[in-house]
Order: C-alpha cells, then structure tokens, then sequence
C-alpha cells in the first residue's frame, strides 16, 4: 500500500488528501447538525442523497416519515447536494415553522432550489407589510363575483374535454387512457383561460405549453445550471412565461383603464383595481406598488404553479378513489342529480355549487387524504429553536409534512371517509391544525375557494356525465411524484357517456 501511494506525484497526494479531509469534515458536519434525531447516521460525500431523491422520490420521502415516525419529536433529517435538511411529520411543528416566517426566522421557498428557479421576485418568497399588502390587492380575484366567473369558465373547459376524452375511448375501447395526463392537459387550458383569458392567443397557448412542460420536467431533475441539463431548460423557461403573462398583465391593464367592460378573468379583476391605484397615484405624481407587468407576470406564474399541477394531482386522485368506493360515487350521483340535471344544458351556478355540501365533503376528503402538494419547504434563516432540545441550524432546509398531518388526529384516518367533513362530525373545525393542505400562516393558499370550486365542479360533471373503470393492477395506486403526487400508473381508466349528451 506504502508503495502504491508513494508512486503518486506529491501534488496528487496532497489532492487526495485534502478530498478525504473535507469529505471528513463534511460528515462530521453533519452529525453535529443532526444530533439525536432520526436519520442516516452517514451520508455520501458532497451529493448526500440526492441521486436516490431524484430517481425514487417516493421512497426516499417514504424513509424519512418512517425516521420521523420513530424520533420522539416527530422529525427526521438528511443531506442532500450540502444542504442540511430536517423533515417534519409532526402537526404542530409544521404550525411553528409556518407561523414563523420572518427575515430571522424562516424563508418559504417552495422549492429547495427555488430561487434559482422561480427568480428573487416572487410572491412566495415575500413577507412582512409587502407580503400582506400584496395579498391585500389579490384579494379582488376572489370574491364571489370573480369566483362565479370563473366557474363558468371553468365548467365550458371540462365539458369539452369530457367530450375528447370519451371520444378518445370510444375510437379505441379496448385501450385505457393515461387519466392524469388528460387532466394535466385540462387543467392548463383551465389556468390559461380563468387566469388570462382573451389576452392568450393560439400561438402562444403553444409556446406557453411547451416552457410549462420543461419547467415541470426540470423541477424533478438535479438543480444542476449548465446547458444540457434539465433544471437549466426549467429556468430559461420560467422567465419566458413570466415575460408572457407580463404582456397579458399590459392588455388588461389597457383594456381596464378604459373601463367600458366587465371583467371576463382573473387578471381583469386584478388590474380593474389596480388601474383605480394607478390613476390616484398618478394624481399626486407618485408611483402605484405591485402595478409594473413584468412583476404581476411573475406573480401570475405562482398562481399558475400553485393551480396546475396541484388540481391535476386532486382529479386524478378524486377518480381513483371513487372507483374503489362505489357507495361514494353513488351519494355523489344522487346529490348532484338532486341539483343540476345535465340534460338542461345548463351550466350549474354558483348557488347550486353551494348545494352540493356533500361533493364538496368528498373534495377536501380527497384533499385531505391525498394532500397534492405534499411539502412546503422553507429556509431557516438564523438558528431556530424549535423544541426544547433541538435547534434548526441556519441554511437548513425544512420540510413540514402536510400529507403526514392529514394522518393525525382525525377519526380513522387511514380511512377514505367524506362524511368526516359533515355538518354532524366537523372533523374539519375539530382537526383543524391537522387539516394543512393549503398551508397555514401568512401565506395559507389565497385561492383554496377556487381549487375547491373547481374539484367539486369536476366531481359534478364528470360524476353525472360519464361511467368509468379504472384498470387496476398491482401498485397502480401506489403514490408517484410529479413533482405533486399522483397514482403510480397515471390512474388508467376507460370512459361512457352515461346520459343524453349536451350540445353547450
């Protein structure tokens, strides 16, 4: 051996050496910031364990809930390209974590590569007086009057993909569809339109189309920023979507300036308000906050973000599950049945939406025990003692768990059951804390209301318009990340019109 290593060149010796020091310091590194909580006791050099998060996500997120579940605080740590990281299965950590986003506290970054990914300015990452006055103008894209806008926008869109979709099984009944890629499909041309509406034209629905689909491919890969590889194609094209919805942002912004038209989509009611700040700031030779394009089109990308892949994860898993329930779906179909008849060809309005009590109890059950976005991953600014015997150290990346939460407290929790959201049981006001899929603090979803008009609308329609079976095989149901979760084999299923077919 003492040959072998003297026949190195001294310069290589020392290199060799200095690798060893510095993979050395790098675990013991990590040992200290682990301390006594669960985790690997030993972690691979400079990577960690990213190449297992990026080809088996479900099983490394699988690991570390099952390391949570056996450390007496409920939390979990490991390493990943020398970042520290601290999972968090327990509820009222998560709350803590959520409760404390502040500069000397922690950062939401929605991704943990996020800020290269998404830019600096970002409505994620925003806090304090700016984060609250910005939500304070969004806050007009969701009133009642907007959301029963958007409910008719929404409801033309599933219709006429229902209609392809039982088409495409028609013209090929022996082979099942990918559900959730025709959903994906939907649920972009939902966002497009609800969100954009007139100011997208053919060409650059395309365009948009196509940076969406490397921007979702790049949030699974290696946050590696050099030409060729795919996290690179994810950045350039978030800022070409961005620059997109900028030039929409302006449209609305003419057109509203105007004031000769109701507002036909959200960035309307967004700049109807925002053009009334502009001219009082005008008048006083100031400049309106948050009215620049180019930053209402980023803002309008989170919007997108946090819409599209989300309610894609939701409708697949809404179908999944009323398939292995029948006496669900049944309830369902005899509720909405009970409301809108779909032979009227009538789109169903607002008020008989807020009929459906039971439909929407099977939407936030599907919400609640499959929680799409599974993860809320934050930054600890500073050091943060987070119980009595652990402090998160600075640059940790934290990750609260909300599908952990949604298995805690409630009754029977492992248990499919929607009538937990009932007026009788309450277990949504009973378990609160524990209910987590749309966050909670400062930067709780501002458009949860929308991502459950559009679930319950979709249940609805697809419920009362077509029969369905889904093609089960081992493991179909086993959850996939996308980066949101999914069934494992994209929720295959053959489709029927069941009832006389409308021409709206």
């Amino acid at each position: 051996m003492d040959s072998i290593w003297s026949s190195f060149p001294p310069a290589i010796q020392y290199l060799i050496t200095f690798i060893v020091f510095l993979i050395f310091l790098e675990q013991i590194n990590y040992l200290r910031k682990k301390q006594t909580i669960q985790g690997p006791l030993l972690v691979f050099p400079f990577l960690g364990n990213a190449i297992s998060l990026v080809r088996n996500p479900t099983k490394f997120w699988d690991l570390q809930a099952s390391f949570a579940k056996s450390d007496p605080l409920g939390i979990s740590a490991n390493y990943v390209i020398g970042r520290f990281i601290v999972f968090i299965r327990s509820s009222e950590l998560s709350h803590k974590v959520f409760s404390n986003v502040r500069p000397d506290a922690f950062h939401l970054i929605g991704h943990p590569f996020g800020k290269k990914l998404f830019g600096e300015h970002n409505l994620i990452y925003m806090m304090g007086h700016d984060h609250k006055d910005l939500r304070r103008r969004i806050a007009p894209n969701f009133t009642p009057k907007a959301l029963s806008t958007y409910i008719n926008l929404q409801q033309k869109i599933i219709l006429e993909h229902l209609k392809s979709w039982e088409s495409l099984c028609f013209s090929n009944p022996s082979k099942p569809i990918a559900f959730r890629l025709l959903c994906r499909d939907m649920n972009l041309e939902t966002s497009q339109t609800v969100f954009v509406g007139p100011y997208l034209n053919d060409k650059a629905r395309v365009n948009f189309n196509r940076d969406y689909h490397l921007f979702n491919v790049g949030l699974m890969k290696l946050p590696i920023d050099l030409p060729g590889f795919g996290f690179r194609e994810a950045r350039f094209a978030v800022q070409r979507l961005c620059k997109t919805l900028a030039v929409c942002a302006a449209q609305s912004k003419e057109k509203m300036m105007k004031g000769e038209e109701e507002p036909s989509c959200l960035i309307d009611f967004w700049m109807q308000e925002t053009v009334k700040e502009i001219k009082a700031a005008m008048e006083i030779g100031e400049k309106a906050p948050f009215s620049e394009d180019i930053e209402i089109g980023g803002h309008l990308f989170d919007f997108l973000f946090a819409a599209q892949d989300a309610s894609t994860s939701s409708l697949s898993w809404a179908v999944t599950l009323l398939d292995s329930h029948p006496q669900v779906l049944q309830r369902v179909r005899e509720e909405v049945s009970a409301i809108w008849k779909p032979e009227s060809g009538e789109l169903i309005t607002a008020e008989q939406l807020r009929e459906m009590k039971y439909t929407e109890a099977v939407a936030r059950e599907v919400v609640r025990f499959r929680a799409p976005a599974t993860m809320v991953p934050h930054i600890a600014g500073e050091d943060f003692e987070l119980t009595d015997t652990y402090t998160i150290p600075k640059g940790t990346i934290v990750f609260p768990s909300l599908f952990e939460s949604s298995f805690q407290g409630f009754t029977e929790p492992e248990r499919f059951d929607p009538d937990r959201f009932s007026a009788e049981r309450k277990e949504d006001q009973w378990y609160r804390r524990n209910f987590l899929a749309f966050g909670a603090g400062a930067h709780q979803c501002v458009g949860q209301r929308y991502a459950l008009n559009h679930l319950v609308l979709f249940i609805a329609m697809f419920t009362s318009l077509l029969d369905f079976k889904r093609y089960r095989t081992d493991g179909c149901d086993d959850i996939a990340y996308v980066p949101t979760i999914c069934p494992k084999d994209d929720c295959l299923v053959s489709l029927s019109w069941r009832c006389a077919r409308s021409e709206d």
